[in-house]
């Protein structure tokens, strides 16, 4: 498989799952754990737009920081999951692969689908069967768009793609709406 090259000043989404589909995520503080180390091993090279963390898989939307070069994006994203990787193999007297492979990376071309993977990221528990509504999803950046407190997270920037927040919101609850009916229908 060919890997996207994590080029600076652009967006990508990335995603990986645990392997042979094990949860990469156990307890309840392993969630919290995967942001610090998010924050320490990737604030440098890159912005987060949204994410989601699910107990076996997560997806993050981020945008590479200009004047990077590709090799350091690559080695702090690889940093990070080699970080987590060994504190749950120690933790959990686990050995070998966490993650089912090196992780997946799109990159995103136009501001429609931008807008689009923010809102599958967002509802990605609804459409696994994790939950039945998106918006009581702790694990994810969404209640932190919506938030006034202050975050890390490309918020401002976020809300204004989709216009404003009532718009942002308005979005996901009809994604939601469609997820549900087609659940429904099966």
């Amino acid at each position: 498989m060919k890997y996207e090259v994590l080029l600076p000043d652009s967006y990508f989404h990335i995603y990986n799952c645990g392997n042979n589909k094990e949860n990469i995520f156990i307890q309840e503080k392993n969630y919290a754990y995967f942001l610090t180390l998010m924050n320490k091993h990737i604030s440098s090279v890159c912005f987060i737009l949204a994410y989601c963390l699910l107990k076996n898989h997560f997806h993050l939307l981020i945008k590479t920081k200009e004047n990077i070069e590709a090799k350091k994006i690559s080695q702090s994203f690889s940093n990070l999951f080699n970080a987590y990787s060994k504190s749950i193999n120690k933790a959990y007297n686990r050995t070998g692969s966490l993650f089912k492979d090196r992780f997946s990376r799109i990159k995103i071309e136009n501001e429609t689908y931008l807008k689009n993977i923010i809102v599958y990221i967002h509802t990605n528990p609804v459409h696994h069967g994790f939950i039945k509504d998106f918006e009581t999803y702790k694990h994810s950046s969404y209640k932190a768009m919506l938030s006034n407190k202050e975050t890390k997270l490309l918020r401002d920037y976020v809300l204004r793609l989709f216009e404003d927040k009532a718009n942002f919101i308005y979005t996901h609850q009809f994604k939601q709406t469609v997820i549900n009916n087609l659940i429904t229908l099966e």
